[in-house]
């Protein structure tokens, strides 16, 4: 073989190691992932290739994983694919068309709440409290309780975070397709996406919950794949499963609301949290205890975690992601 030939293919396959090499990230030696007992999954892709999957604590790449209200981001983008196909007119729609039995209601104004308003947290529907919490998973009918309950603030005016409000988008999502949220999402986003092995509960008003306070579950792979749909305008496979339109929303909302929780200086819409991260533009979604869902469109990345939910410890497991893990995913995304 002459040499020149030979150096060109030499040439060729070290620079493709090396492009391997740089495809992937190291995090096995990260004290905050190897010595952390509430860790249970940590999935991350860059340009459409997983770059790093480890699972921890006795989890596997086939383990259910209770995703809390990151529920809220998969209902988010059902709602979605529902306005597209017409069931739903637009987040602007009134909740009353769907529960009209709040024309007996005394309050009007709650005729005026909107889709949009319950998505966005700002609804003044009732929110439930970490010490009624289990009193309003035991009601026989919490989506009617909320709409019976009195307001907390003027619709659209006060961000409040509310789980109970959140449950009524599932509500909708039946009313509105004639099919459970559950079937619904099998027809439309799941099955499109290979998603063959979830598990959902019911609230006891028959509804899938739609808050996260029972939670859906997925492998983190599964949530990863749904991670990706924002970086691509909804298409999966070449198949367009999210109307591109909503995708623009999400990632660019008209209205946002400050929070508190998550990353600094955090806002919230449309069931998800953005952030300016060190310079870049960030959506997430977060999950009691620390589960994440991130999508950075600019680096065309996605990163899943799943921890540990036990209310003990839920709290510092979102931290020591926030602050210990994260930091060095987002710097070793940005410099391989």
């Amino acid at each position: 073989m002459p040499m020149r030939k030979l150096t060109f293919i030499l040439a060729f396959l070290l620079l493709a190691g090396l492009q391997h090499l740089h495809a992937q990230i190291n995090l096995d030696t990260l004290t905050a992932l190897k010595n952390n007992p509430g860790i249970y999954s940590l999935v991350i892709s860059k340009n459409d290739k997983v770059i790093y999957n480890s699972y921890f604590n006795q989890q596997g790449q086939d383990s259910l994983l209770n995703d809390q209200s990151l529920t809220k981001d998969v209902i988010s983008t059902l709602i979605g694919i529902a306005i597209d196909k017409g069931y739903i007119k637009s987040v602007d729609e009134k909740v009353f068309d769907f529960f009209p039995e709040l024309i007996n209601d005394t309050d009007k104004r709650k005729q005026d709440i909107t889709i949009r308003q319950i998505m966005n947290q700002a609804s003044g529907l009732y929110h439930e409290n970490l010490d009624s919490l289990a009193a309003f998973l035991n009601l026989p009918n919490p989506s009617a309780y909320v709409l019976k309950a009195p307001l907390t603030a003027r619709p659209g005016k006060v961000y409040h975070y509310s789980n109970a409000a959140t449950h009524l988008l599932s509500v909708i999502l039946t009313k509105s397709t004639g099919m459970d949220t559950h079937t619904f999402a099998i027809k439309y986003l799941f099955a499109p996406m290979s998603i063959n092995n979830f598990g959902w509960m019911k609230m006891n008003d028959g509804y899938y919950d739609g808050s996260g306070l029972l939670s859906i579950r997925l492998r983190s792979t599964d949530m990863l794949k749904i991670g990706s749909l924002f970086l691509h305008k909804g298409v999966y496979d070449d198949m367009q499963v999210v109307p591109a339109k909503w995708i623009n929303l999400v990632l660019h909302p008209d209205t946002t609301y400050h929070t508190e929780w998550g990353f600094e200086q955090s806002t919230y819409a449309l069931c998800w949290y953005h952030a300016v991260y060190k310079g870049t533009d960030i959506t997430y979604g977060l999950g009691w205890g620390g589960q994440f869902l991130i999508i950075i469109p600019s680096l065309q990345a996605v990163v899943v975690a799943n921890e540990n939910p036990a209310d003990a410890s839920a709290i510092k497991q979102e931290i020591i992601f926030m602050h210990r893990i994260f930091p060095v995913i987002f710097d070793q995304l940005n410099n391989p």
